[in-house]
């Protein structure tokens, strides 16, 4: 059975691209035929991150009804199958984001788990990856401004039916922020999937165009991104190495500072 996640995140700049990437890579990682779509058809930006950028058929052109979708899935690291969308402005205004549907229907063939890199904000365009998956998936960082977008998104998600599985908060650190696990859970109402902390790896990364769980495995945000991955694809994490121990608990205290202070 294929499970189809979508990625959001009411704002952007949340690192909703790079968490779908990585989190499409780790659930190849374990075995789970992944694909991750790009459906955000305006600013696309999952090509860039795996240096795709300049592949010569995007879904651009299979929304334009020029192309099949069998000519845009390419391969990623660890297997995982990407399906990016193009980086033309001229594209992007061919493009029909109802055929989305029809694309979706098509990959949903070929995996277990598909993950959709969804665009930031509320617009025509966003509704359609909301209302498609299985669940959404909310990113958020420790900040007011972008909890209350979130609850919006959560909010229209429910209007047009959807599901929203729960929320990740990205770039957490032990400093004090403006909102803390605690209280965005009383008012998203959502259970929280994860807490990614920073890590300046994300950045060394991307300089590289790879995933931070194939660059820097052993990072922080690595090994809480693969327990992420792992709880979804319904497996445990192994956690035994030593290294992997100290992680957990310095996601732990980061995850029990955050929630305090929201007392």
């Amino acid at each position: 059975m294929v499970t189809t996640y979508t990625i959001a995140s009411g704002k952007g700049g949340t690192g909703k691209t790079t968490l779908s990437v990585n989190l499409g890579t780790a659930l190849a990682s374990f075995g789970k035929e992944t694909y991750i779509l790009d459906a955000d058809m305006g600013m696309a930006n999952l090509g860039i991150v795996l240096g795709l950028e300049n592949v010569p058929v995007t879904l651009h052109e299979v929304l334009a009804g020029k192309a099949h979708v069998s000519d845009i899935i390419y391969d990623g690291p660890e297997g995982v199958k990407v399906v990016p969308s193009g980086i033309s402005l001229q594209g992007f205004q061919d493009a029909d984001p109802e055929r989305l549907r029809d694309v979706m229907k098509e990959i949903i063939n070929h995996c277990e788990i598909l993950i959709i890199d969804a665009p930031a904000g509320i617009s025509r365009d966003g509704v359609i990856p909301l209302a498609i998956a299985d669940e959404v998936i909310l990113i958020i960082n420790p900040e007011l401004s972008s909890m209350v977008d979130a609850l919006k998104t959560k909010i229209l998600t429910e209007l047009i039916g959807g599901k929203v599985k729960g929320f990740i908060l990205n770039r957490a650190t032990f400093e004090n922020t403006e909102v803390s696990v605690k209280k965005i859970q009383e008012v998203l109402d959502l259970d929280l999937i994860g807490v990614v902390p920073e890590d300046p790896n994300v950045r060394r990364s991307a300089a590289y165009r790879q995933p931070i769980i194939i660059r820097y495995p052993d990072s922080p945000a690595s090994v809480e991104i693969k327990r992420i991955a792992a709880r979804l694809a319904g497996m445990e994490f192994d956690a035994d190495s030593v290294k992997k121990k100290k992680e957990d608990k310095f996601l732990d205290r980061l995850a029990r500072s955050m929630t305090k202070r929201g007392d």
